[in-house]
């Protein structure tokens, strides 16, 4: 028997979602609290299995609340059932423990699949919300890949000086190099960083600790 506990300030809600889990055999809810706190508790002496969590609660929220109760250690798996929209809180749900999301506009029909799959060791998220997590990772990855770090040393160098101000010929007396080199390095480092014009590279400079404002020398 999977033991549940809802968690929802709306009691018509928690009706509802009551009548539609025990309409399975195998899921019986073994209790109900409408407040962040009162779901810890709960969570802590009744030991779900499941725990289907609203994110709108009076005091401490359900992302708080999900943090609190997986952090128990208690194996209990968090289900977000909730109205708000994937884009604003499925990350932060997500970070905070849970191991599914779900609207609840889709509740009727996708609710006992969602327990299911979590219950298995899968996460489970509508089709828009791994959408949205897929573009974030990439979005990660691209930025992970447009720091300094991408660069060699030369080209590091060579960006740090076209940034001050050093012209081709300048910086290759810097470094030992022809002018020539020096423009090949600072090209590639352009390229590598989707940089165009001296101000964009400055500001990278800038944002990359390369170079410090007249403020902070």
């Amino acid at each position: 028997m999977v033991r549940v506990l809802l968690v929802d300030d709306h009691p018509v809600v928690r009706a509802g979602l009551k009548a539609l889990l025990e309409m399975t055999e195998h899921v019986e809810v073994v209790g109900e609290a409408s407040s962040g706190e009162e779901a810890v508790e709960k969570a802590r002496t009744l030991e779900p299995d499941i725990v289907i969590m609203d994110l709108a609660l009076p005091g401490m929220d359900g992302v708080q609340a999900t943090r609190r109760i997986t952090g128990l250690g208690l194996g209990a798996k968090v289900l977000v059932v909730t109205i708000h929209d994937e884009d604003d809180y499925v990350v932060p749900a997500l970070k905070a423990g849970a191991a599914g999301f779900l609207n609840k506009s889709a509740a009727d029909t996708d609710l006992i699949g969602a327990i299911e799959a979590i219950l298995h060791g899968h996460s489970y998220l509508p089709q828009q919300a791994a959408a949205l997590l897929a573009r974030r990772k990439t979005q990660d990855h691209s930025s992970r890949e447009t720091g300094p770090d991408v660069l060699t040393a030369r080209e590091l160098a060579a960006v740090e000086f076209y940034a001050s101000g050093f012209s081709a010929a300048e910086t290759g007396k810097e470094m030992g190099l022809s002018p020539k080199t020096v423009e090949g390095y600072l090209a590639r480092a352009k390229a590598k960083l989707g940089l165009h014009t001296r101000r964009e590279v400055v500001r990278f400079a800038l944002e990359a600790g390369l170079l410090h404002t007249e403020d902070e020398r």
